[in-house]
């Protein structure tokens, strides 16, 4: 009974001591609340106040802890069985124990934590049920209950106080005092993108207008160029000269004043890298300066070479200096495959009493083809080659087809035969030039670089072994100032007058959506581009099997003789839509080209360049539509944004308006299926 009256009363005093210690705290921080409103009107930091608090908190607690204590010894004293005297000393010493361990912990004192162990690892002494220990630990249970509680209330309102106070601290922008240091200023600030660190040539490069229609040049200003080819170029309709053409002729034509033998006061002449978009007269800028240096040759010898990476092209730039050189007694000879190996060395050279004499003047080639002529033609030289011509030269880099160009530079600075004192110039490779070199006059070799997406890698560039090289470019970086400066770097340009969109859809409806450009649209002259021939074929056998629209496929899967008919009946408006493959993406003028469709999405930036730039040339308006799936949509348009290009506009096309066309287009579905088993079948025998 004594010792239910003694929990009793120690427990109803225990609820009054944690009322009281809970009325002071609430008053503390009401206290503590109120100076930091005082202290913050008066401009003076919030961190002290908030260790105030804290440490008036640390002394309530102390406080409590003590009186606890005292009570505890109070009420064993009033006790004075030697049994329960005996059991109160141990507890004593126990409770001793347990406030030193704290103490000793947080002095950090090595020497003292060993007796602490020692002692807090005696085994506990076991009490019986109705003892006094028994109340003893349930009343220091209670307590210790009540002090969790406490702590963690005061803990979750200094949390919230915390977060408060740094609130206002953010916004006044006042950085609070605590253990972590934050450097610098709390304003986020634009990063700017390192600049690749490039060649002088590079980084400064002759700008040149993009805009053609409001900067022709006259024939008549430009006097670098010979009466001859001016009146050929009159006759051909050419009364003024593109942007690209009137900086790039006079400075081809300047390393050839002295004549193309020997260069200008004995010094290496410098090469030509061209960067200009698609359609602006690229071809015309090098085929006019290599023909004028060319007229007054008297001994017929390779003086000049252009490869290109298609049949094709090379076809094409053929047909261009066979205009040019009509009349001149110049002689063009092309190397590409169309005719057989045996006519190709005929046109070459032909057998004399003194020897092999060549026939060609200048050659144009594809790098395969060539490379077979250098090692199995021996009577085909490049000793006395003065013109190195690379067309397209971005994609001549990436494909190094059979090592083409070290074939070629073996061949120029190879072994001469014959070489004697009537031997006036001779060839050796490029060198520092020195007193010596400058004693015996040289042949140079000038390389001439074309592309519309020319590599800005210098990398890549020193592939080509270039000599003092200048760059001529339409592509240019412009840099904004505003309160930040920021630079806009723009990789790549497009023709003028090109005008382009993406239209969103999925993979079954991209059919019915090229059928509707053709039928409702009325399209024409559409070139239809695909990733590979077996879309391409495909895409053909559907649109035929449709009907009402004249279509035919450009691919490999036709012979160079079918490619070639095909292209001058689409030129001549038989064919309202050919399906390609992206062979015909590069430097070829087709004609007439008034849309340009991307069936499938490029997967690069420079294929999508060259694609588009099949329409639009020379000044003229195109259309060039993209079709984009849902899950391609996000990284094309990225693509675009990060080459510098400008957005593309969305152009969507109306469900309704598909409806009429689904019934013949299942009809061509099945019949597509049937002509698809056929060929297999076809291709088995």
């Amino acid at each position: 009974m004594a010792l239910f009256l003694v929990h009793r009363y120690a427990g109803d005093e225990e609820g009054e001591q944690e009322d009281q210690s809970q009325v002071l705290l609430q008053q503390l921080q009401e206290r503590a609340k109120a100076r930091q409103l005082q202290k913050q009107q008066q401009g003076q930091p919030i961190s002290t106040e908030l260790t105030k608090q804290e440490n008036e908190v640390s002394e309530l607690n102390s406080e409590k802890e003590s009186k606890q204590v005292t009570k505890k010894r109070k009420r064993r004293s009033s006790d004075g069985s030697p049994c329960i005297e005996g059991q109160r000393k141990q507890n004593r010493q126990l409770q001793v124990d347990g406030k030193e361990r704290p103490e000793e912990e947080d002095d950090s004192t090595r020497s003292r934590t060993p007796k602490s162990r020692r002692k807090s690892k005696m085994p506990p002494r076991r009490t019986e049920p109705g003892s006094d220990g028994s109340s003893e630990n349930h009343l220091d249970n209670s307590c210790m209950a009540a002090g969790g509680r406490e702590d963690s209330s005061k803990t979750r309102e200094k949390e919230s106080q915390r977060r408060e106070e740094q609130k206002m601290l953010n916004q006044k922008g006042i950085l609070p005092s605590s253990d972590v240091i934050i450097l610098g200023s709390s304003h986020r600030k634009v990063v700017q993108k390192v600049q690749p660190f490039l060649p002088q040539w590079l980084a400064q490069p002759k700008v040149i207008q993009k805009r053609i229609k409001e900067n022709l040049i006259p024939l008549q200003d430009i006097p670098e160029i010979h009466s001859k080819l001016k009146k050929k170029l009159q006759a051909n309709g050419i009364e003024a000269l593109f942007p690209v053409q009137a900086e790039v002729i006079p400075a081809i034509l300047e390393s050839v004043s002295s004549g193309f033998l020997a260069p200008r006061s004995g010094y290496q002449p410098c090469d030509i890298c061209v960067s200009a978009p698609t359609g602006s007269g690229k071809t015309l800028a090098f085929v006019i300066p290599v023909v004028q240096a060319l007229l007054e040759r008297v001994i017929c010898q390779v003086r000049a070479l252009a490869v290109l990476p298609t049949k094709e092209l090379v076809q094409q730039v053929t047909k261009v200096f066979n205009i040019y050189t009509d009349g001149t007694g110049l002689k063009v000879v092309q190397l590409s495959g169309q005719k057989s190996f045996e006519k190709e060395q005929e046109s070459l050279t032909e057998k004399t009493l003194a020897g092999f004499h060549s026939l060609a003047d200048i050659v144009v080639a594809t790098p395969g083809r060539l490379v077979d002529h250098l090692q199995r033609s021996p009577q085909f030289n490049l000793r006395e080659l003065r013109f190195l011509i690379i067309d397209e030269a971005d994609r001549m880099i990436d494909n190094m087809h059979q090592d083409w160009l070290s074939q070629v530079l073996k061949a120029v600075y190879g072994a001469e035969e014959g070489t004697g004192p009537g031997r006036l110039f001779r060839r050796a490779a490029q060198e520092p030039i020195t007193a010596a070199r400058a004693f015996c006059p040289q042949i140079p070799l000038q390389k001439l670089l074309f592309s519309a997406t020319l590599s800005r890698d210098p990398e890549k560039l020193q592939q080509l072994g270039l000599y003092k090289p200048r760059l001529f470019t339409s592509v240019y970086s412009k840099t904004q100032s505003d309160d930040t400066e920021a630079q806009q770097e723009k990789k790549y340009t497009l023709p003028e007058g090109l005008s382009q969109y993406y239209v969103p859809c999925n993979l079954r409806s991209k059919p019915l959506f090229l059928l509707h450009f053709l039928l409702r649209m009325k399209f024409s002259r559409v070139l239809c581009f695909t990733n590979s021939k077996e879309t391409s074929h495909r895409l053909f056998l559907l649109i035929r099997a449709f009907g009402g629209v004249n279509v035919a496929e450009f691919s490999s899967r036709l012979s160079p003789g079918e490619r070639k008919r095909t292209l001058k009946e689409f030129e001549q408006g038989k064919i309202q839509l050919l399906i390609s493959t992206d062979a015909t993406a590069r430097g070829l003028d087709i004609g007439g080209v008034k849309y340009v469709i991307s069936y499938d999405a490029p997967q690069f930036i420079r294929t999508y360049i060259h694609r588009v730039g099949r329409t639009a040339r020379a000044g003229r308006a195109g259309l060039a539509f993209t079709m984009l799936l849902k899950v391609q949509e996000r990284k094309f348009l990225k693509m675009l944004k990060e080459a510098g290009l400008p957005e593309l506009e969305q152009q969507l096309v109306n469900s309704e308006s598909l409806k009429p066309l689904l019934h013949q287009y299942e009809e061509a579905l099945a019949e597509l299926q049937n002509i698809v088993k056929e060929e297999r079948v076809m291709k088995r025998f």
